[in-house]
């Protein structure tokens, strides 16, 4: 089974997020489970969701605290009080929203780090606004060439499919990130 925790900020889609690779997932024949952990629901306050993907029926039914992989979507939580690398397993593997370079960062973690500029390319294709873009789109693209764990037919079918507005713009962003992270992978 693989685990996967992913923390973004409300507004910015992390709970539409897990469910679209959950979705993905599932149409691939996997069993995946997706579920939020909220705080003080409101738009810009820490967001955690789940994401157990396994070739078998799921059974555990519990917030995931030791996960495989960590998504941030938005990279001001890491700076800003919320421990994202918490409980992370040994060769653990995390995707950051940020426009920097993984060594750019200066995390002082034994993790393998990849980022994505996923907030320009909401921005690119309207997704939000420029102050408060929308980015999971482009965050489950980049997440699909990243983790290889699901395939970008997939995901792009999923977002149309769960994407509540602007299907046409949120297709093209997570195919836009899914190719930008293809290409940093080789």
């Amino acid at each position: 089974m693989i685990e996967i925790r992913m923390h973004g900020r409300g507004g910015q889609g992390t709970v539409v997020a897990s469910k679209i690779l959950a979705e993905a997932l599932v149409s691939e024949g996997k069993f995946a489970q997706a579920f939020p952990e909220y705080g003080v629901e409101r738009r810009g306050r820490p967001v955690a969701t789940f994401l157990r993907v396994n070739d078998h029926r799921i059974f555990l039914r519990c917030k995931i605290y030791h996960p495989d992989m960590v998504v941030v979507l938005d990279p001001t939580l890491i700076e800003g009080g919320v421990n994202v690398f918490e409980g992370l397993k040994d060769g653990g593997k995390v995707l950051i929203n940020t426009p920097r370079k993984p060594n750019e960062l200066n995390l002082n973690v034994n993790y393998s780090i990849a980022t994505i500029d996923a907030t320009s390319i909401a921005v690119k294709y309207g997704l939000g606004s420029k102050t408060a873009p929308i980015v999971n789109t482009p965050m489950v693209g980049a997440f699909a060439a990243w983790s290889g764990i699901v395939s970008k037919e997939a995901i792009l079918k999923a977002v149309y499919k769960l994407a509540p507005v602007k299907k046409e713009e949120n297709v093209k962003a997570a195919e836009e990130a899914y190719e930008v992270m293809k290409e940093r992978l080789r």
